[in-house]
């Protein structure tokens, strides 16, 4: 082989192994059912990556900053004795105890790095949209270095809970599903996707560092069929973007950001949110 299509044949290895990094970047916490009865045991699994990536996150404890569930009477209840994280089966067990919606809510410090090859770190930023960190490479012509970030994780799941599995779905909304819950970079809901009759639309905003956040690429996927989103959209200028609502099942939604980090051991701090929920 010469050493043109040997570089060609490299460069292809890279690009596609630089997918399976941005599969595995993806996290959130994945209660065994979104739909429980009140203080029945529910088992918790923290998942990281789509498809053929997916697996339990080998996330240590010590990284965890908070998990908590918020009650549908906007009450904090600290979850961090009910993790043990590794278990054969899960990685916890909330139970909880009125009815209504809770926002379980998990977020981790921002010690993790990751450290890619120029090619695979750009295949990456433009998977996952992150055009201003590839306009800054090219600013700066970095786009030929190495690319290294600290990342960390911040997932919310929704879970809807009746005071017995017999009981009928409420027909209310939860206010406090579509308030933000503090997060340095969070997806909220315009609407609660538990209420009855179930809206058309599921509309979203992201906000960073508390403030709306255009152009981010918020990605809706099936949990049941996870190798690729079924729907992604842009954010607009004031932060929001809208998807079909999904129908019966588990779904997922994430977004990515990065910013600069100035002398730091990494070139950029990620921040990875995600949503979960279903029926």
């Amino acid at each position: 082989m010469n050493p043109i299509t040997l570089n060609r044949v490299r460069a292809c290895t890279l690009v596609l192994a630089g997918t399976s990094v941005v599969q595995a970047h993806d996290f959130w916490v994945q209660p065994v059912n979104y739909q429980v009865a009140a203080d029945v045991m529910l088992p918790i699994t923290l998942q990281v990556g789509h498809g053929s990536y997916r697996q339990r996150s080998p996330l240590p404890p010590r990284r965890i900053t908070r998990f908590a569930a918020i009650a549908p009477d906007a009450t904090n209840v600290d979850l961090r004795g009910s993790l043990h994280l590794g278990e054969p089966a899960d990685d916890g067990s909330l139970q909880l105890q009125r009815a209504g919606t809770y926002i379980v809510v998990l977020e981790t410090d921002n010690r993790a790095q990751s450290h890619l090859p120029a090619i695979r770190f750009n295949d990456y930023l433009r998977v996952e949209g992150l055009t201003a960190v590839l306009e800054q490479r090219e600013r700066t012509h970095q786009m030929d270095a190495d690319g290294s970030e600290s990342y960390s994780r911040h997932a919310k799941a929704l879970v809807q809970v009746r005071l017995s599995h017999a009981e009928s779905p409420r027909t209310e909304s939860s206010p406090q599903v579509t308030q933000p819950v503090g997060m340095a970079l969070e997806i909220v809901p315009d609407v609660d996707p538990y209420a009855t009759p179930r809206p058309a639309t599921l509309p979203v905003h992201v906000l960073f560092e508390g403030k709306p956040l255009p152009g981010a690429l918020v990605k809706l996927t099936n949990l049941d069929h996870d190798a690729e989103p079924v729907e992604t959209h842009l954010t607009g200028t004031d932060g929001r973007s809208s998807f079909a609502m999904p129908e019966s099942g588990r779904w997922l939604l994430n977004v990515i950001w990065s910013k600069p980090l100035l002398s730091q051991e990494t070139d950029f701090e990620t921040f990875f949110s995600s949503l979960s929920f279903g029926s």
